[in-house]
């Protein structure tokens, strides 16, 4: 069997057709039609007012942190398993990132937790949606209004992802997409933000493009920053954007090839779907109950000997040197030794599925 990768992007003649053509414009930076159309169709495909290209979804939360005057002194709740780019965008601004407990089953930010972890410092919860599954954003919501702190979506994971069938990047105050590589939808790097409030827009559109006057160009009266999209990432992003609906019912579809292959394995666990949710399953999750993390590290290396790609569950935040560990996380530390993610490309075959299974039962001696 050929290596099978854990992911790799979905590049077809429509992506290539619209690179070409905004390269053969000549606008190949920051100014083109194909960034303000890339805009438009994602704010409308996630049912917002408004959207902002950025260079990359870390900068995206960055720039939703400044705009938002988020300061040193203030505290900003993340959860513990998440990219460190959750946390580190928080400490950009020299916030406090306050690191909560995630739910065993979405893997998502803890409700309950939230609600123990507010202080009259906490200015803002970043609910990240992880791995494809949305996080539980009635109740963040509902917690979030009764103490008046922002809401920010990190939907870097999850793009068409619904809860009660909206759509994420729509639920809280202001929502942030990554369209790194291996994203449900890619820019190669690249990263949005979508929001209903015109001022909030506004704002992060003028520190995006280093704070220069609309009146007066090249006056800046502030520092701003270089978080700008290319015209020729935006062309490659329309074109995955206009086939979203195909890579989501893949996806989708993949997963259930690996239920069905993995159905009669007891002690594991593959990805969850709330009742009230749509996961679009960016990652495959495989959990193996009881495993320590030495564990999951030989099995992803016994994987690897069989020519299959793997990678472990994020680290928890709070495990790492530059963050304060305040609250106890014993679901986030228990979760993240048992979980690896398997591959789910958008064009893995169904033998190739059937393949890692296979190998899995026989590793597992099942």
């Amino acid at each position: 069997m050929e290596f099978i990768p854990i992911s790799k992007p979905s590049i077809t003649q429509k992506e290539i057709q619209y690179i070409m053509d905004a390269v053969s414009s000549g606008w190949v930076s920051s100014l083109g039609k194909y960034v303000d159309m890339f805009e438009e169709k994602f704010a409308s495909y996630c049912g917002t007012k408004y959207a902002l290209t950025t260079s990359n979804g870390t900068t995206a939360l960055h720039l939703v942190l400044v705009a938002l005057g988020i300061k040193p002194g203030d505290e900003v709740i993340v959860p513990d398993i998440t990219f460190v780019a959750t946390g580190n965008a928080v400490k950009y601004v020299g916030a406090q990132a306050v690191i909560v407990d995630i739910e065993e089953e979405t893997l998502c930010i803890d409700p309950e937790s939230v609600k123990k972890a507010i202080t009259p410092k906490t200015k803002a919860i970043i609910a990240v949606h992880l791995y494809g599954h949305p996080a539980n954003m009635e109740e963040i919501n509902k917690i979030a209004g009764e103490y008046g702190i922002i809401v920010i979506e990190d939907a870097a994971e999850a793009h068409g992802a619904e809860v009660n069938g909206k759509k994420v990047g729509s639920l809280g105050h202001v929502g942030t997409f990554s369209f790194y590589g291996n994203k449900i939808i890619t820019t190669g790097e690249g990263g949005m933000i979508t929001t209903n409030d015109e001022n909030l827009y506004e704002r992060m559109r003028h520190l995006r493009d280093h704070a220069m006057s609309k009146e007066k160009r090249y006056w800046h009266t502030e520092v701003g920053f270089n978080y700008r999209m290319t015209n020729i990432q935006a062309a490659l992003g329309l074109a995955q954007l206009e086939r979203i609906d195909e890579i989501i019912a893949k996806k989708r579809l993949i997963f259930e090839w690996y239920k069905e292959g993995l159905k009669d394995i007891e002690g594991i666990k593959l990805n969850y779907e709330a009742p009230w949710a749509k996961n679009v399953y960016w990652m495959l999750c495989f959990e193996v109950e009881g495993y320590t993390e030495k564990q999951r590290d030989e099995l992803m290396k016994r994987l690897k000997e069989k020519n299959i790609d793997t990678r472990p569950y994020f680290y928890p935040l709070s495990d790492m040197p530059m963050f304060e560990k305040k609250i106890d996380t014993p679901v986030a530390h228990r979760v993240y030794q048992r979980g690896l993610n398997l591959p789910s490309y958008f064009d893995i075959s169904k033998e190739n599925v059937d393949y890692v299974c296979e190998v899995i039962k026989e590793l597992l001696k099942i």
